[in-house]
């Protein structure tokens, strides 16, 4: 139901496409965003084809095209001026900026340990204090060379 809704807005989708919930794909300029065959876009994803403030031009800063047999992961955001390769996997949380090669997994690297917080940040302690005792570890560089952070 999603895709056929998609289409009568102007969106090129291809065959057997999925649309999650809560996607957001471009209400402004949909004609610019391809969405071709067998592809997946997960839930709460943002797919946007304008980057501009004020009124309504005529014609779009940036198209989105999605290639075929692409997976989008939830809640990631597609920017203007990407193509996305033919089966590629994005990951979950992931934000698009530049365009993705074929048949790659696409997204930031996981979460780690960054520090270790000695005050609990809550309502019972200032900001400042938590800053101040936040212990901050060392990053590691490939090849074993440690890297200070912020």
């Amino acid at each position: 139901m999603r895709p056929w809704l998609h289409r009568l807005r102007g969106v090129a989708i291809g065959k057997n496409v999925w649309i999650s919930q809560f996607v957001y794909i471009d209400e402004i300029h949909p004609a610019d965003v391809t969405i071709g065959d067998n592809c997946t876009i997960g839930l709460r994803t943002s797919i946007i084809s304008h980057f501009y403030w004020g009124p309504r031009r005529p014609k779009s800063n940036g198209k989105v095209v999605i290639e075929n047999d692409v997976f989008i992961g939830p809640h990631c955001v597609i920017l203007p001026n990407v193509r996305i390769g033919e089966g590629a996997v994005i990951k979950a949380g992931t934000v698009v900026s530049r365009n993705v090669p074929p048949h790659v997994l696409w997204g930031a690297p996981s979460a780690e340990v960054l520090g270790e917080v000695v005050v609990p940040l809550t309502f019972e302690n200032s900001n400042e204090e938590g800053a101040q005792e936040l212990q901050v570890r060392p990053r590691r560089r490939a090849g074993g060379i440690k890297v200070a952070t912020r």
